[in-house]
């Protein structure tokens, strides 16, 4: 998701030192002649901590590569088991299919695009149109979709991008465990109300409500733009000052971090009831193991969950907890943000560690789900199973 920092667009023919919470500047120069009013010119990259220094940079490129070809191979795996795995063509598959594009779509177009500008600033002196402190305020351009150059504006892409696959794939685990609920607590009627409509229905539905979401600063308020931030190293979302002060919808920002707590909260507490039920099955037939409860003829067996269900409800419960563990440092930062905090050392690893939780989901189905396991298994060995003529 994209998170803020404020963007100094100071005039009177004089430099501003605009000190941040690490003690880093950003030095904005005042409009000079040939420049048109409210123009800021860009400026030299700051020195921060991931990319001080050209060894620094070096790593922090080498990083973003890596990133990226992980979360691309990984999820293109992913998509590849799903297409030739008759099944995995269920409802829990196509949302794992869902959490797999909006993670790959990371990997193809907002990490490539960190690389690129963090090469550009290698080689070049001059930073991009899109780099922090390079826009234009309202006044002294009709679109935030242009840059000082009266180019478009790369970020306005990218960050919406980001923003939006983000909110897709905790709506999509929001999605996986309330399946995997009904699969838990009522598994007679599992397919039912599970059907495959549904669940494509809601898919779309989720994908179209999170790029809205993502695109509600730009859609409801003229005061933001998007910049390739020196901080975090990403296009971010940034509200435009007037006269040194927040626009009042400042606070619009906050929506994101709402709708991911939201749906972070009631995946939690899905999971609750699921796994309170699982324990209370658990304990029931480890009584009946024991011979110390009556299995009353045998009657409500067929209304206890399936061992793939119960499996399949743990390995979700994972995945939870591993975006909140991911998403939780935006949060602070998204929160600190708003209270004048600028964290920019932090906004560097929270948005990052973000990023990286694109390349876990391949991870942990290869180490919680026999399917997968067995699914990339009969992939390679396809692939390296000489032709018929030649066995011949």
């Amino acid at each position: 998701m994209s998170a803020f920092l404020p963007n100094a667009n100071i005039s009177g023919g004089t430099a501003a030192l605009l000190e941040t919470a690490d003690g880093q500047s950003n030095l904005t120069t005042a409009s000079p002649a040939g420049h048109g009013p409210g123009q800021t010119l860009p400026l030299p990259p700051l020195c921060t901590l991931c990319c001080c220094g050209l060894i620094n940079r070096t790593l922090a490129v080498a990083f973003m590569v890596s990133l990226a070809f992980a979360i691309v191979v990984g999820n293109v795996i992913t998509l590849t088991v799903f297409v030739q795995t008759r099944q995995s063509r269920t409802p829990q598959g196509y949302l794992k299919v869902s959490l797999a594009v909006a993670d790959m779509m990371v990997g193809v177009v907002v990490v490539p695009f960190s690389v690129y500008t963090e090469v550009s600033l290698m080689v070049t002196s001059t930073p991009p149109i899109w780099y922090q402190s390079s826009t234009i305020a309202p006044a002294a351009s009709s679109s935030s979709l242009v840059g000082p150059s009266g180019s478009w504006q790369p970020c306005m892409l990218i960050g919406p991008v980001f923003a939006g696959c983000t909110f897709v794939s905790i709506s999509t685990i929001f999605l996986m465990t309330l399946e995997r609920s009904v699969a838990i607590l009522r598994p007679l009627h599992k397919d039912t109300l599970v059907t495959r409509k549904r669940t494509l229905f809601l898919i779309l539905l989720s994908w179209s409500s999170s790029f809205l979401l993502a695109l509600a600063p730009l859609v409801f308020s003229h005061n933001f733009t998007l910049e390739y931030n020196v901080c975090s190293r990403m296009c971010n979302y940034t509200p435009l000052l007037f006269g040194g002060q927040l626009p009042s919808d400042a606070n619009i920002l906050l929506l994101f971090p709402a709708f991911d707590f939201t749906l972070l909260g009631g995946t939690l507490a899905v999971n609750i009831v699921s796994f309170t039920s699982i324990r209370r099955y658990t304990r029931k037939r480890k009584l009946l193991s024991e011979g110390s409860l009556s299995d009353g003829g045998g009657r409500g067996c067929s209304h206890r969950p399936s061992f793939s269900d119960i499996k399949a409800a743990k390995t979700i419960g994972i995945l939870t907890f591993a975006f909140t563990a991911s998403f939780s440092p935006i949060a602070v930062f998204v929160l600190g943000n708003v209270v004048g905090y600028t964290w920019c050392n932090f906004s560097f690893f929270a948005f990052w560690i973000l990023t990286g939780n694109s390349c876990c989901n391949v991870v942990i189905y290869s180490v919680r789900d026999h399917r997968f396991r067995k699914g990339v298994t009969l992939l390679f060995q396809r692939e390296q199973s000489p032709p018929h003529s030649e066995k011949t």
